[in-house]
């Protein structure tokens, strides 16, 4: 049977659509030959996501995103639609799973799945709808740490710039002149302080010949102290001995007698004040006291009229005449002068 060309043409004509129809279902993300199973998830921003990028799970490429739209009915923080599909007919997604676009690389963005690990929830079924989350991506990271350090450098250069400012204005012919009149003061200081070292260098010279000489006499002292040595020693050793002597001491025994002693005084004039014995007596009886007085009064008055009249007491005989009065004897005699004596002195 022979084909005619127009046949042939027709059936090529077919298959180039078909490829054709096959080639941008590919580049559109879907299998070569269809047949894959879609899923959905709402984002607040598409995070650049295209379409036909890729979807991973951990890491491993298995599917594809069909369509990103945006939305203007659903709610204001999820008005971006991702649809998404799953090439891999092995990969079941559990009950909780989300999704989240990031970057997959430095180059280009993508899909992840984070699969839940509870899967007593069972499995989502084809055209379920998924959380989903964008992830911070590397130039967010490197703005959030380089919009700090920026802020912080322009404040930095605004500060340079203030003080080149202040320095510019403060660097003038004033402060030239300024800075030149200082250099001549210290100059002025080097020198005085040179005088000044000069000066001490002078006096250090004429100390030294006083401080040699103390220093002889200190010499001078310690061979004194060398030679009195003994004498000191001597000294040292007799205060000890006396230390010693006072340690051994019995002061006990002295306190201890000093108080016995101020007991009996005390019992003495207690009694005294008691009127008990001689003293006491003496003291409280007013009856004895007076004739002591007038014992006395009347021995005083005998004294003076023995004194005045001797011959009525004493009768002496030259010529063996008979004596009168009362006879002495020689003893009475010289106490009874011994007693005149000791009045008249008196």
């Amino acid at each position: 049977m022979k084909i005619s060309k127009e046949l042939k043409t027709g059936v090529i004509a077919v298959i180039a659509i078909a490829l054709l129809v096959a080639g941008v279902n590919f580049l559109k993300g879907n299998s070569f030959f269809g047949g894959d199973d879609k899923y959905y998830a709402y984002f607040p921003n598409s995070g650049q996501l295209a379409t036909a990028s890729n979807v991973t799970l951990n890491g491993v490429i298995v599917g594809k995103v069909l369509n990103v739209e945006y939305v203007p009915s659903n709610p204001a923080d999820r008005k971006v639609k991702v649809t998404f599909s799953i090439q891999n007919k092995d990969v079941k997604l559990p009950a909780g799973s989300t999704v989240e676009i990031g970057s997959l690389d430095l180059f280009s963005k993508g899909m992840m799945i984070m699969v839940s690990a509870d899967l007593s929830k069972g499995f989502l079924k084809p055209g379920a709808v998924l959380p989903g989350r964008l992830a911070v991506d590397m130039m967010s990271q490197v703005k959030s740490y380089a919009d700090p350090i920026s802020q912080k450098v322009q404040a930095m250069m605004t500060s340079i710039d203030k003080m080149v400012t202040s320095v510019s204005a403060f660097w003038d012919a004033t402060a030239t002149s300024e800075i030149e009149k200082s250099m001549k003061e210290v100059k002025i200081a080097i020198e005085r302080i040179g005088n000044v070292a000069k000066e001490v260098e002078l006096l250090v010279g004429e100390e030294r010949i006083k401080f040699a000489r103390i220093m002889n006499n200190v010499e001078s002292i310690t061979a004194n102290l060398k030679r009195s040595n003994d004498e000191v020693t001597a000294i040292v050793g007799n205060a000890k001995k006396i230390t010693d002597d006072m340690v051994t001491a019995d002061f006990k025994g002295v306190i201890s007698n000093a108080s016995e002693t101020l007991k009996t005084f005390n019992d003495v004039l207690g009694k005294a004040k008691n009127g008990e014995g001689t003293l006491g007596k003496l003291i409280g009886d007013d009856k004895l006291f007076n004739e002591l007085v007038n014992t006395n009064k009347e021995l005083q008055e005998l004294v003076e009229d023995i004194q005045a009249h001797p011959e009525r007491y004493i009768h002496f005989s030259v010529f063996g005449a008979k004596t009168k009065g009362v006879p002495l004897t020689p003893s009475e005699e010289q106490k009874l002068h011994e007693l005149l004596d000791s009045t008249t002195t008196n």
